[in-house]
């Protein structure tokens, strides 16, 4: 199967060979499909703050935020290509369409408008106008990251995605004066990144009378995923090299695991708003970080009491707190379990890391949702699904995915310590049954390619989970460049 060169190859990828093998064997087998045993609803998996328990939380953050390390988790590597298909086509096909229309028509409402403006040419037609929009001539956006677009106009200055969340990180992540944070780029982008910052960090720190600390990590190699000809033969480049790709944002789980922090905030980039609607997503986020640390305290707590008596009114108690609060069902064989068994049973169930997820009513966009999920050792737990995981030629489960009542906004929480303050190695509770395989093309040969459990996903499969509905104005996204016409982004 492989050549002498190839050892070489994936040793200097740093990637094990042991996972090359376990690769393509999940390529011949294929990854199971998650096992819905039903939809996370309202009383049912996911939690509804009222307005007292929203001041409750939000409270209780502010007050424990002061000895803890808070930081901002912002992948955003990803090229923001797909923003641009139809004006892509335009450019390269003359294709046009309703968005295209819009696109031109509305030209002055976007906030990158002013920049486009001073660069093109007099009289310059549409066509014109794309080319210096996307391309090297002009503003390069179709060739950029999403965080570094400018999203949205204000009165004196327009800012990029990644202004937006240096913003948010000074309103909700600042710990006495100081804003961690941490974006995941790509090599060829980071200097990009570093040189907006110089920009304009002296002006954001002024404003907010913040000092921020803010890291870059890039995706590794060594998480790419060894890609496979349809026969499940490694597919081979035209210089006879393998070929390996990038494994999706699953890869980042390694770069979330390298860091340190109490609580670590988890946002896409391009789930920004403007000033003026800002206030329900800081507000969110303190509440959620809130309940993360009253149930982190909680665990904590029971796992204190396990190490000095284990009696019997605790197990009980605990039983009731796994089922009723953090969701967790044990095995169909639990109730046979000598005493010791359910003691390490409930020891091994309360250390993980713990993620408190917000999640907004589903609106029919696509994408994973909460569901209550058979696991491989039987219990059940919460997960955050997506329709790929699904197998939608069993009516049942299509049913159960169908019928899910909210959505995942990518709104993260996460507290990554155990009770004696040390870090636990996240590698150790993901489940590596979880990932996609794909079917894709290189120099026109059809290929498949695999993707890693995903970051929210698989990933976090054996943590401790708990969902807690957000409001739908708190979740924007930027799928396309229009999005930004949207009143949420004007």
């Amino acid at each position: 199967m492989f050549l002498e060169k190839d050892f070489s190859q994936i040793h200097e990828l740093g990637i094990d060979l042991e996972t090359v093998y376990q690769q393509i064997n999940d390529f011949k087998e294929g990854f199971p499909f998650m096992q819905l045993q039903k939809a996370a609803t309202l009383n049912d998996g996911v939690l509804k703050l009222s307005n007292e328990e929203l001041e409750k939380y939000t409270a209780l953050y502010e007050k424990k935020v002061a000895k803890l390390t808070a930081l901002k988790f912002v992948p955003a590597s990803g090229a923001a290509t797909r923003m641009f298909k139809s004006l892509f086509s335009f450019l390269e096909e003359d294709k046009s369409d309703k968005s295209t229309d819009q696109f031109f028509d509305k030209l002055s409402d976007f906030a990158f408008a002013d920049d486009l403006k001073k660069i093109l040419p007099q009289n310059a037609d549409n066509k014109t106008i794309v080319d210096y929009y996307l391309t090297r001539k002009g503003l390069e956006y179709g060739t950029l990251p999403k965080g570094l677009l400018k999203f949205h106009r204000y009165e004196n200055e327009s800012r990029t995605a990644l202004e937006e969340h240096l913003v948010e990180g000074a309103n909700y992540a600042n710990n006495d004066g100081k804003v961690k944070l941490h974006f995941t780029v790509s090599p060829e982008h980071l200097s990009r990144f570093l040189k907006l910052l110089n920009q304009v960090v002296p002006n954001y720190q002024e404003k907010y009378n913040v000092k921020f600390d803010i890291s870059f990590s890039e995706q590794r190699r060594s998480t790419d995923t060894i890609a496979v000809n349809l026969d499940d033969t490694p597919f081979r480049e035209k210089d006879g090299l393998l070929l390996f790709r990038p494994a999706g944002h699953g890869a980042l789980l390694a770069n979330l695991n390298d860091i340190s922090a109490d609580i670590v905030f988890i946002k896409n980039i391009d789930n920004v708003v403007p000033d003026r609607i800002k206030q329900p997503t800081v507000a969110y986020k303190k509440a959620l970080a809130g309940v993360l640390l009253k149930y982190q305290d909680r665990i904590f707590d029971y796992q204190y009491q396990l190490k000095e008596w284990a009696s019997e009114p605790l197990l009980m108690e605990l039983s009731q707190f796994f089922e009723k609060e953090l969701c967790v069902l044990p095995p169909v064989g639990f109730m046979g379990m000598n005493h010791n068994e359910k003691v390490m049973y409930y020891q091994k169930k309360l250390n993980r890391p713990l993620r408190v997820c917000g999640v907004v009513p589903n609106t029919g966009e696509p994408g994973g949702g909460p569901f209550w999920c058979k696991n491989s050792d039987d219990s059940t737990s919460l997960q955050i699904v997506e329709s790929a995981q699904v197998d939608m030629n069993n009516e049942a489960q299509k049913a159960i995915f169908n019928n899910s009542t909210h959505f995942n906004p990518v709104d993260l929480i996460c507290s990554m310590k155990n009770y004696r303050n040390e870090k636990f190695d996240l590698m150790k509770y993901r489940d590596l049954k979880t990932g996609f395989v794909t079917q894709k093309s290189k120099d026109g040969k059809d290929l498949k390619a695999q993707e890693l459990p995903g970051l929210w996903n698989g990933s976090m499969a054996d943590w401790n989970t708990i969902f807690v509905e957000v409001p739908l104005i708190t979740f924007n996204p930027v799928k396309t460049v229009n999005y930004l016409l949207r009143d949420e982004h004007q």
